[in-house]
C-alpha cells in the first residue's frame, strides 16, 4: 500500500491540474469501487472548483468550493493519470508496476484549470481504493481521519510527543509505529527504514523506549520520509505517481526488502521476520 512519501508524489503531480480548477464532468465506469460511491457523487463534483489539494496521512483530499472534501484513497493498485492537449502524465510508477488496461478505468474527471482542459482518470485493478464526500467543516471528525495522529512534519509531532503516545503500550516498537493514531502515513516500508536509522529493534516493547531513544527515531522517521519524497517515493509493487517519473528510493533501502545482504552500518547480515502477518527487516546486531 503507498505510504505517506507516494501519496505525497501524487499530490504533488497532480496539484498543477486540480489546484484551482473547474470540474467540468465525471464519468463513473462503475458503481463502487472498494466500497460504493456517495449517493450523486458525479452530480455532486460537477460544477465545483478545487479550492486546494491536500494529503493527510495516506489520503488525498480536494477541498471544494461547495463545502464538501473530495477524500481519496489509493488502496493496492490505485494510480492516477492525466491527459490533456500536451501532457500525459502517471503520478509515480513502481518498479514492479500493476496493469493500465483500460478496463480498471473506474473514475473520469475532467477539468479545466490553470493548465487547460485534462482528464484525470482512476485506474485501479483490485479495487481496493475508495472515494468519498465529507463536509469541509466536520472533516476531521470525519470517520476516515478522526483519531488519526499528527503528521510527521508537523510542529506537534515531536520526540516528546512521540515519547507519550507509546508510553504504556506493550506491543513491539513497529507493530506501534503502524497505528495511525500514533503519527499518520507510515506503512511497512518506512518503519522498517527509520528503525533501522535510529538503531532500535522493530521487536522492543514501544512503552519502554528511552528519551534519547525517542529523540532518535523521531530525526529517522523525520529523514527517512523527507529522503522518500526527493526520491519520488519507493516504486514498488502497484504504485505510480503523477508525473510518469520513476521513483528511486528503493534503490536507497537500508534493510527493506534486503534479507541476506549485510547491514550498511555494521556488516551482519539482514534479517527478515514476520510480525502481525507482515515482513519486518532489521540488523540484529545494531538495533537494539
Amino acid at each position: 500500500m503507498p505510504e505517506l512519501p507516494e501519496v505525497e508524489t501524487v499530490r504533488r503531480g497532480l496539484q498543477p491540474f486540480l489546484s484551482g480548477a473547474r470540474i467540468r464532468k465525471v464519468d463513473l465506469r462503475r458503481p463502487d469501487l472498494r466500497f460504493p460511491l456517495p449517493p450523486d457523487f458525479a452530480r455532486r463534483l460537477t460544477g465545483a472548483s478545487v479550492d486546494a489539494l491536500g494529503r493527510r496521512g495516506k489520503y488525498l483530499f480536494a477541498t471544494l468550493s461547495t463545502g464538501e472534501t473530495l477524500i481519496m484513497h489509493l488502496g493496492m493498485s490505485g494510480r492516477f493519470t492525466v491527459t490533456g492537449a500536451a501532457v500525459r502524465r502517471q503520478p509515480g510508477e513502481f518498479h514492479f508496476a500493476g496493469s493500465t488496461d483500460p478496463a480498471h478505468d473506474h473514475v473520469a474527471i475532467d477539468v479545466t484549470g490553470p493548465q487547460g482542459p485534462a482528464r484525470v482518470t482512476y485506474n485501479d485493478p483490485r479495487r481496493f481504493g475508495f472515494m468519498d464526500l465529507e463536509d469541509t467543516m466536520t472533516l476531521d471528525r470525519s470517520r476516515h481521519f478522526a483519531g488519526m495522529g499528527p503528521e510527521p512534519f508537523d510542529e506537534g509531532f515531536t520526540a516528546a510527543s512521540l515519547k507519550a503516545s507509546l508510553t504504556g503500550r506493550k506491543a513491539p516498537l513497529k507493530a506501534a509505529l503502524l497505528d495511525q493514531a500514533v503519527v499518520a502515513g507510515l506503512g511497512n516500508i518506512y518503519v522498517c527504514e527509520a528503525l533501522w536509522r535510529s538503531g532500535l529493534s522493530p521487536r522492543r516493547q514501544a512503552g519502554r523506549l528511552s528519551v534519547a531513544s525517542a529523540g532518535r527515531l523521531h530525526a529517522a522517521i523525520r529523514s527517512v520520509l523527507e529522503d522518500a519524497i526527493e526520491a519520488g517515493g519507493s516504486s514498488l509493487r502497484d504504485f505510480a505517481s503523477a508525473d510518469g517519473a520513476l521513483g528511486y528510493f528503493q534503490h536507497r533501502f537500508s534493510v527493506y526488502d534486503r534479507e541476506g545482504e549485510p547491514c550498511l552500518r555494521c556488516g551482519a547480515p539482514v534479517r527478515r521476520f514476520t510480525q502481525g502477518g507482515r515482513s519486518s527487516f532489521a540488523c540484529t546486531k545494531c538495533q537494539k
